[in-house]
């Protein structure tokens, strides 16, 4: 991607996924193209590999359950494959996941501001109040840029 926008800046038809690689392999060249294919899908299955190994750790150190490593591949694959083998705009795709998968950075980064900042279970490593508050105004802010991504995206805006 940053070969892409370092050498195409003003180049029409970059806006897409396929547009990008169009223009890449025009420019650059077929093998450069080829490696930006590859490139993206290697980034797209290593995403999904730390994904599902994150989902994984975390089902086992709280709920005491083990999935295979295959059936969480499969599982993590599956939405996306249905969706382009119906027809979806990839790029439409790949937008609407990561605004989607932004709101769940409030539902880790709150509950962890709650337990740093309690002095039950922290003892004297606790958050001091400079802290608190300023991870108080990040997670306030990241909420509300939360809320305007959703508005802009379900608005057509973005």
């Amino acid at each position: 991607l940053l070969l892409a926008a370092s050498t195409l800046g003003g180049v029409s038809g970059t806006d897409t996924i396929e547009g990008a690689h169009a223009a890449i392999a025009d420019s650059l060249g077929p093998v450069t193209g080829v490696v930006f294919a590859v490139g993206l899908l290697a980034s797209g299955l290593a995403s999904t590999s730390v994904g599902a190994y994150a989902g994984a750790a975390i089902m086992h150190g709280l709920l005491h359950v083990r999935i295979p490593l295959l059936a969480r591949r499969v599982v993590s694959l599956i939405p996306a494959i249905v969706l382009l083998t119906v027809g979806v705009d990839p790029t439409w795709a790949l937008i609407v996941s990561q605004v989607v998968l932004s709101f769940g950075i409030p539902f880790a980064l709150i509950p962890l501001l709650r337990l740093t900042a309690d002095k039950s279970l922290m003892g004297e490593h606790r958050d001091r109040l400079p802290l608190r508050l300023a991870a108080l105004a990040s997670a306030v802010l990241i909420v509300a840029l939360n809320a305007v991504l959703l508005w802009l995206t379900a608005t057509g805006a973005a």
